[in-house]
Order: structure tokens, then C-alpha cells, then sequence
């Protein structure tokens, strides 16, 4: 009523000074989350009734699809899905690996990378870590036949080259370590085997749980194994940085899976039991 008996030029200027002032409202909140998404990736992977977890399905013990049966393998694909169970939601497997894993991660293509992820200073500075499941140190693969690497102690020598996958934290280490053989970054794993089968590399550098897998499928395979450990490395999982709900949530089923035994039971039915890490 009041609205209709107000002169029309006053009326127009009352809902210019409105304009004005929700305008200037936009500008000083504009900061704030007015629009803010309801819950964080705890709430939506509930919602979604799914959780996506990166892998690196060529990880013999850890996530390996099997090449005979096309099947995924190893602890951490267990691991999963015990904690798909304990959240109540499917898991989705997203081939990833680790020169793509903070990537993959960051840009939300998974909520969650399973694939025994070492914790280094380079990753925490850019993702978030549950507490450690297992531990490795560095181990290398050789040839029976290589005339000149025969154990560790003659892997530092002038000629020498050892292969590396890139994006793995081996790489780092063996740049320390090396002082006379020469590192060979290649791109993939397979890269390396290829390197030694050729003979362009003497040996490479990996961990336990691949290490494993080159004795079980390939009888020209020798592993060597430093005096003492090299680099022992905690694994755990890894997400995206700023969701402490989520981190918590991960970090709690770690924690229930060593005292409830899941996590025992997978580490030997992978025979991963000398590295599980149950502290």
C-alpha cells in the first residue's frame, strides 16, 4: 500500500540505494562462503554411494591387475574395499600412477590414492598422508649373468648405470647415494626391466614388494640387498590437502584395521607380512 502512494521518482531512487547497498554487500562478503557446498568429500562420497580410488595397477603385492586374469590384486585393493565396507559405499578403481598420482588428486579424478604411497617431504608439502601401513627400503634387480654387478657393494662403480622410474622416491635417494655409477631416469616401470634385459642398465633400484614380483616371474632376476636398510620409507595413503573430516575418517580405519587384524591378515595373504606396519 505504502509502495504505491510514494512518488515515482523517490520509489526509483529508494531501489537504486537497495541496489547500491546489496552490491556493496557482494563486495565486502564476497570472501565468505554464502554459496559454500554442503558437507566435504566424506559427505559426498555417501551421497555418490561410491569412492574412487587411484591405483597403479602395474604394483605386484600392492594393486596389481593380474595380467592373466585381468583381476586386481594385493593388499591395497583389499584395503579398499574393507573401507568402502566400514563407510557403507562401492569402490571405484581409477588407473593412476605415481608421476600422475598429486595430479589426479588434486584435479578430484579420485578421493583417495591406495597404492602403498612412500611419505617423502615433496609429497607432504602438496598432499595429506593417513598414519604409515608398511615400511621398504630400497632393494635392486639385476641379472644372474651381469659381468660386473654380482652384489651391492659393486653397484657404485664407474660404468655402472642403474635405471629408475621417475616419480618414484628411489630417484631421489640414488642421486644421494651414487657417487661413480650413473642414474638412468626412465619414464615406466617396465622401462627398467627392458633397460637390464638389454643390457643398457646393469641393474634397478625398487622395493620390496616389486622385488617380488621380478623373482617370481622372471628367472634371470637376482635381488640385491643392501648391509642395512636403505631408505626404510613409510607407505601410506594419500589425498588432497584441506579436508580434515576426510583425512580423520581414512586415518581412523587405518588405525581399526591393525587392531581388528584386517590389516595383518592382508599383509600375509599379499606375503607382505615382513614390511606390515602395525605400530
Amino acid at each position: 500500500m505504502w509502495n504505491s502512494i510514494i512518488h515515482p521518482y523517490r520509489r526509483t531512487k529508494m531501489y537504486r540505494f537497495a541496489s547500491l547497498i546489496a552490491a556493496f554487500s557482494l563486495l565486502v562478503l564476497g570472501a565468505q562462503p554464502l554459496a559454500a557446498a554442503p558437507g566435504g568429500k566424506l559427505a559426498k562420497i555417501r551421497q555418490a554411494g561410491e569412492l574412487r580410488v587411484c591405483i597403479w595397477p602395474d604394483y605386484y603385492s600392492i594393486s596389481y591387475r593380474n595380467t592373466r586374469t585381468g583381476n586386481l590384486e594385493g593388499i591395497d585393493i583389499d584395503m579398499a574395499q574393507e573401507l568402502g565396507k566400514d563407510l557403507g559405499v562401492q569402490v571405484r578403481f581409477v588407473d593412476s600412477s605415481f608421476k600422475t598420482m598429486i595430479d589426479d588428486l588434486l584435479s578430484d579424478k579420485c578421493d583417495i590414492s591406495m597404492h602403498a604411497v612412500a611419505i617423502t617431504p615433496a609429497r607432504q608439502e602438496k598432499l595429506a598422508f593417513t598414519r604409515p601401513h608398511l615400511r621398504s627400503g630400497i632393494f635392486a634387480i639385476t641379472s644372474k649373468t651381469n659381468p660386473v654387478v654380482k652384489e651391492w657393494s659393486d653397484i657404485d662403480r664407474d660404468g655402472v648405470v642403474v635405471a629408475a622410474a621417475s616419480g618414484t622416491f628411489m630417484v631421489g635417494v640414488m642421486k644421494e647415494e651414487l657417487k661413480k655409477a650413473r642414474l638412468l631416469e626412465v619414464a615406466t616401470p617396465e622401462a627398467r626391466e627392458q633397460e637390464v634385459m638389454s643390457g643398457r642398465a646393469d641393474l634397478f633400484v625398487t622395493d620390496y614388494p616389486f622385488s617380488r614380483k621380478m623373482l617370481a616371474r622372471h628367472d634371470w632376476a637376482k635381488l640385491l640387498t643392501p648391509p642395512t636398510p636403505l631408505a626404510p620409507s613409510p607407505y601410506a595413503y594419500a589425498m588432497a590437502p584441506g579436508d580434515g573430516e576426510w583425512l580423520d575418517a581414512v586415518d581412523s580405519f587405518v588405525a581399526r584395521a591393525k587392531t581388528d587384524g584386517r590389516l595383518l591378515a592382508a599383509a600375509k595373504a599379499n606375503g607382505l607380512e615382513a614390511i606390515v606396519d602395525l605400530k
